[in-house]
């Protein structure tokens, strides 16, 4: 009887395993080869000769102070050339790479997925985006990516990316979207998308494509403290770029429309009408004398709630959507003020270039002037009181204040003196709890902070601690 259970049993699971195997034959098996063999043709390993270590090092320069952040350019000292990737953009010979890559290069070698090789010429370049446009002679139409559109990717959707690793040539690798609109510290359009993708030195400037082979996205920096991958690395998203792709394939640069404001975030509820709140827009802190903003009727204190009809979410995506606005357009914004909102007409003009203020401070410097609750300490020099200090996390640090910045007034009273700034911080800690600070900073532009206080301690009292000031 044993024997018959045994054996049946037996017979049992090699059925099952016997289903099993024919199940998992019928299945589809999954892989990307259709995808890399449509792709490949668009992908190209780049290479940006230099004269001189000095010009090689400097043309290589990334741009965070973060030690923990590195881009993919891979740079050979021996040869002075850093190696890179990039992608095919249109049929006449274009290229999409990262400007960090070939920024002070003498020459710009480009090899196409046949082992073809050309010589490019540098058409432009945008260091704020880190994109650059180059192109190669070709005799025939070529191949080219098209960019998707990044704003329709979801975390956890499925990516590839392709670039030049360590100079071995183009690889591909597969991941996901690890995150979206990440902000690395490395300008005011930061708004990455995060990878999990295996990519390492060499692949900066290298595509990233969406499932439909459609170019969503730009290698630019990974997250690593050995400079290998560790699966964290992020690329730029297309619809970031598309504007300054065509601006830099028409005109070979990038000029950006400007209003005149400082704006920082703001997350109050306002309230739009008896019924109805709107949280979120932006406060503008500043405008600057002269410029549309001003001509257009702006004041310091008011809420951009929507540009040209559509809400504004935070500050990057609004400064974003103005640089992009062609100059001397007429936009609209939806203003909340005094409990009211009003629509306001500003026409766009020419981003001016300023010259930024480094003034020098002096070296020996008392306590007196550090203010420990709202975690920023004042100095004098040639201009007059600067941020001497700001401590991270600090209320004074929230609100964007920085080092250097230049103090002008404090509740509209002009400061000449480090007394100045701490008699009108206590009288406004001891009065209404309002504290205003006009400031220059380092682009030379005035723009106004707004900070809610109770008491203030400064190092030589021990009032109570201040509330936490609003975000910027």
């Amino acid at each position: 009887m044993k024997k018959i259970l045994i054996l049946g049993f037996a017979l049992l699971l090699s059925s099952v395993a016997q289903a099993q195997t024919d199940e998992n034959e019928n299945m589809p098996k999954f892989s990307f080869a259709p995808l890399i063999e449509k792709v490949t043709p668009f992908v190209v390993n780049i290479s940006a000769e230099h004269q001189n270590a000095e010009t090689s090092s400097s043309s290589a320069e990334f741009f965070t102070d973060n030690p923990s952040l590195r881009d993919y350019f891979l740079l050979d000292d021996g040869k002075k050339t850093s190696l890179g990737s990039g992608f095919i953009i249109d049929a006449k010979g274009y290229i999409i790479t990262d400007w960090h890559i070939i920024k002070g290069s003498d020459k710009i070698n480009v090899i196409l997925h046949d082992g073809q090789s050309f010589v490019a010429q540098l058409i432009g370049g945008d260091e704020p985006t880190d994109i650059a446009v180059i192109k190669i002679n070709y005799p025939e139409a070529l191949p080219f990516a098209d960019l998707g559109d990044s704003d329709e990717l979801k975390i956890g959707d499925l990516i590839l990316t392709a670039g030049n690793p360590f100079g071995l040539g183009t690889s591909f690798s597969s991941g996901i979207v690890s995150a979206k609109s990440r902000d690395i510290d490395m300008g005011i359009y930061d708004n990455f998308i995060q990878t999990d993708a295996s990519i390492n030195q060499g692949s900066s400037g290298g595509p990233m494509f969406d499932m439909n082979g459609k170019v969503v996205g730009i290698n630019t920096a990974l997250f690593s403290s050995t400079g290998g991958s560790v699966g964290v690395g992020f690329a730029t998203p297309s619809n970031l770029v598309r504007f300054i792709i065509s601006r830099l394939m028409e005109t070979g640069k990038v000029e950006r429309a400007w209003i005149g404001v400082k704006i920082s975030s703001q997350d109050k509820t306002l309230e739009i009408s008896e019924n109805q709140t709107f949280t979120g827009g932006i406060l503008v802190t500043s405008v600057t004398p002269d410029s549309p903003a001003q001509k257009g009727g702006l004041e310091a204190g008011d809420i951009v709630t929507a540009l040209n009809g559509r809400d504004v979410k935070d500050v990057k995506e609004f400064s974003r959507r103005i640089a992009e606005i062609p100059i001397g357009r007429e936009v609209i914004l939806r203003l909340w003020r005094n409990g009211q909102i009003k629509d306001f007409a500003v026409q766009t003009a020419l981003r001016p270039e300023t010259d930024k203020i480094k003034p020098p401070v002096n070296t020996e410097l008392s306590e007196e002037g550090y203010i420990p609750n709202l975690g920023m300490a004042f100095a004098m020099s040639e201009e007059g009181v600067v941020i001497r200090d700001v401590l991270q996390g600090s209320p004074a640090f929230i609100m964007g204040i920085q080092k250097g910045n230049i103090v002008k007034a404090v509740n509209s009273h002009p400061v000449a003196s480090i007394s100045d700034v701490l008699s009108y911080i206590g009288y406004a800690s001891s009065g209404d709890g309002i504290l205003q600070m006009t400031l220059v900073g380092e682009d030379g532009e005035e723009h106004t902070v707004n900070m809610e206080i109770k008491s203030v301690e400064t190092a030589e009292d021990n009032a109570p601690v201040a509330t936490e000031a609003e975000p910027q």
